[in-house]
Formats: structure tokens, C-alpha cells, sequence
């Protein structure tokens, strides 16, 4: 069976839309299985910039793939978490590792 790929009716391309941002499928490959403070995500992704990050969680956060838990506490503590259709990207996630890894294996294989 195969949807029409024009608009947002493509499978791949709403998915892409969803995950394809700057480091949106990193950010939810650290949270998968954890809840993580913005610092202790921002320490696991350095060259990304506070605002690039920030940008990123909020529209992951607004796409209802994380939670975003804000502690009224001074300094103020903020938490991130996945959501259980966050949590469905689990396998997807998985397997876009497994195939990057084989991918840099092939390519250092290559330079040899």
C-alpha cells in the first residue's frame, strides 16, 4: 500500500517533519529512557547554540513528542522528557543508530 507523497500526505516527509530538525533526533535519542535537565541535554550536544537548542525543545514540545516540566524552584529547574508518542519514535530512533554505525564502520573501512 503506498500513499500519495504530495503535501503532508507523504508518510516519510510528516515523519521528517517531525524529527528532521537541527538536532531534534538527537535530542530524542538522550531522552530515551530518561528525563534530562536543559543543562545535562546541552552538555551531550556542545555545538549546540542555547538558542538553537531552546528552539529545538519547544517545537519538539509543541509537536507532543516531549514533556517539558518547569520546577518553581530558584535557580529554576527545568526537565525534559519523552512522551508516550515521543517513546513510539523508540525503534526508528534505534535503527537510525545501528544504520550510522555501520555507515561510519564502512566509511573508516574505506579510508584505510
Amino acid at each position: 500500500m503506498s500513499l500519495s507523497c504530495s503535501g503532508y500526505n507523504c508518510p516519510v516527509e510528516a515523519t521528517i517533519q517531525l524529527i528532521g530538525g537541527k538536532y531534534k533526533a538527537v535530542i530524542l535519542w538522550h531522552l530515551m529512557g530518561k528525563t534530562l535537565r536543559y543543562s545535562e541535554l546541552h552538555k551531550r550536544m556542545p555545538k549546540a547554540t542555547d538558542k538553537m537548542l531552546a528552539q529545538q525543545l519547544r517545537e519538539l514540545e509543541k509537536d507532543g513528542l516531549i514533556n517539558r516540566k518547569v520546577y518553581p524552584v530558584i535557580p529554576p529547574k527545568t526537565e525534559y522528557s519523552l512522551t508516550d508518542f515521543g517513546k513510539s519514535l523508540t525503534p526508528i530512533l534505534d535503527e537510525l543508530c545501528k544504520w550510522g554505525e555501520d555507515y561510519l564502520n564502512e566509511t573508516q573501512t574505506l579510508e584505510k
